[in-house]
């Protein structure tokens, strides 16, 4: 068991920002947080704590020790708030690093997740020859999820979410990416901004339609690879984890097992999602 994660906040939360001037019944510290914070650091929680305390308080119950946080170079307030001492204290178990996410000459924002995978694994060289689980500061996976990658024995694997248990718009559900997979359980496709006869035929007997959230385990060794030369996406112009895993798929099919899992997953997309997220904290939901 390798108890390693990179999380990735290395973005410029650039669709939240876009939307706040709709965001009228947001109070004034909360829109402070949204402009001027990345979103994992918005201060959704009890006295104004971050998002990302309640990922890092998952991270650590389910069993991981050693945590990179991709980070963007012109965001300081994630490690001066985990730096705090008293901050630190609450997190002692954990040993957390940090990669830095450039802004390349020309552009406004990071190259993508992809490229925020390929830092975080050259900013941990010690994991080589390991495994490390992979996910977004923007989503709150929970113990269960976490603990179902860290125990999984497959080199790569990821968290095959029911698309019907994810308590979102139905429009927002119909524009995540769905998984295919072959009768065995190992991933064929991530099927991104699927059509509605693409989200059919990923259903499986059962009818079951299983999207992805971002989670992801991976072999050090057969990601790095994938991360150094995955292209750009000639459309949104970044480079995807995505692609990267269809690049994995292609050199070694049946490489990554999915990993059926029925709950929720709360996420601090837009400032409409900042209440809600409120909402299932106070709840426990």
């Amino acid at each position: 068991m390798d108890p390693n994660i990179a999380i990735l906040a290395g973005g410029v939360s650039s669709r939240m920002k876009k939307a706040l001037a709709d965001a009228a019944d947001l109070d004034p510290s909360l829109r402070r947080d949204a402009a001027e914070k990345p979103k994992a650091m918005i201060g959704v929680g009890d006295s104004g704590r971050p998002f990302m305390d309640y990922l890092l308080e998952n991270v650590a119950a389910a069993g991981y020790k050693n945590v990179c946080i991709v980070v963007g170079e012109r965001d300081g307030s994630i490690r001066e708030y985990y730096e705090n001492p008293e901050n630190a204290r609450r997190f002692a178990g954990l040993a957390i690093s940090y990669a830095v996410q450039p802004i390349p000459p020309g552009r406004t924002k990071p190259l993508g997740t992809a490229d925020a995978v390929h830092r975080a694994l050259l900013a941990s060289p010690e994991w080589k020859g390991r495994r490390l689980t992979v996910c977004n500061s923007d989503n709150l996976y929970s113990v269960r999820a976490l603990r179902l990658l860290l125990d999984d024995a497959h080199p790569n694997a990821m968290i095959d979410y029911d698309r019907s248990a994810l308590r979102f718009p139905a429009e927002r559900i119909a524009a995540f990416a769905v998984i295919a997979k072959d009768a065995d359980g190992f991933l064929v496709d991530i099927l991104e901004k699927p059509s509605p006869a693409e989200i059919a035929k990923a259903a499986d007997a059962a009818g079951r339609i299983g999207v992805s959230m971002n989670m992801f385990r991976f072999s050090y060794d057969l990601l790095l690879p994938c991360v150094e030369r995955v292209p750009m996406n000639p459309v949104r112009q970044e480079k995807e984890l995505p692609e990267a895993v269809r690049m994995m798929l292609a050199d070694r099919p049946r490489s990554m097992f999915t990993i059926p899992l029925s709950e929720h997953v709360p996420d601090l997309t837009s400032p409409s999602d900042i209440l809600r997220v409120m909402g299932e904290l106070d709840t426990g939901a």
